[in-house]
């Protein structure tokens, strides 16, 4: 029986290459923090700069066991990844998220544990509802992706799954665990999806077919085939904004931006819209800002 695969690496594994260490250091831009700072430059700072830490949800828990479990399943032989099997990768898949986020236990007691657990093994059956994970074989899974745009912005994040079909089409795919976005709300859940489209144009030099955003609680698939000229466009788009972050960076001047998402804001505490006093602006971090390799995956599962 295959185990998981998301373990980490045993002792004798290769050296890092001092050049993704490096560049792990530098200023980057994750899709994450690019929204944050598209819906609130405030929001922003206090993530990015001051690193003030937020307490974990629970959905945003649920999320992240649910990623782990899809990913081991694909780690496993086509042959073997059965609905029955998929429910087996729960409990280690809890065990790995609650070892390694200790706080995640006191947000879910052990009276709660097992009602929590339901939730998530409701979520996997209803994956096999939208895809049968036996009939093929993903290039990557959680695959960390970076590149460097013209103007030196750096871009980072973790792609859930990367499919390639024999003609060499390319389909780029996040996991939800919520519920699908309205209309109106399509345009801000595609632009994670972007985001990846324009690094794997960048970094391979082709258009992904198809960008899939699966959405588990209400079991539907948003799909969208994105252009080149589209893709050019969003370049330009996250160079301006990466520019803007800059300025604010040098400045200090991150200005609150008040909407109905301050209703789920763990900062509102230090926000001037509701009568919270910012602390002292430590200034734009001499290592480079952005988030770790980590930060930036825990945000893209949790999602």
């Amino acid at each position: 029986m295959s185990s998981p695969v998301s373990t980490p690496p045993a002792d004798g594994s290769p050296p890092p290459d001092p050049d993704a260490v490096a560049s792990r250091s530098r200023p980057a831009l994750s899709p994450s923090r690019a929204m944050d700072f598209k819906q609130c430059p405030l929001k922003y700072r206090y993530r990015a700069i001051d690193r003030i830490p937020e307490a974990p949800t629970r959905i945003a828990v649920r999320g992240t066991v649910v990623h782990a479990v899809l990913e081991d399943l694909y780690g496993l032989p086509a042959a073997e990844r059965q609905p029955e099997r998929a429910q087996t990768l729960v409990l280690p898949a809890w065990a790995r998220v609650s070892g390694e986020r200790p706080e995640v236990t006191e947000l879910i007691t052990d009276a709660e544990l097992d009602g929590f657990l339901g939730e998530v093994r409701t979520l996997v059956e209803a994956y096999y509802r939208l895809e049968d994970p036996t009939r093929f074989e993903p290039e990557s899974r959680e695959a960390r992706v970076e590149v460097e745009l013209d103007g030196g912005v750096l871009l980072r994040g973790f792609v859930d799954r990367i499919d390639v079909a024999p003609t060499g089409q390319l389909r780029v795919v996040d996991y939800k665990t919520g519920r699908a976005p309205g209309p109106t709300q399509e345009t801000r859940a595609l632009f994670q999806l972007k985001f990846y489209a324009l690094v794997v144009l960048r970094t391979r030099g082709i258009v992904p077919a198809q960008l899939r955003l699966i959405y588990l609680a209400d079991e539907q698939i948003l799909t969208y085939a994105p252009d080149e000229e589209e893709l050019l466009r969003f370049e330009r788009t996250l160079s301006a904004l990466w520019q803007a972050i800059m300025e604010a960076g040098r400045t200090g001047e991150f200005q609150p931006s008040r909407s109905w998402l301050c209703a789920y804001c763990d900062y509102q505490h230090l926000c001037p819209e509701f009568g919270g006093t910012p602390p002292p602006y430590p200034g734009w971090p001499d290592g480079g800002i952005g988030e770790s390799p980590d930060e930036t995956l825990a945000d893209a599962v949790a999602e």
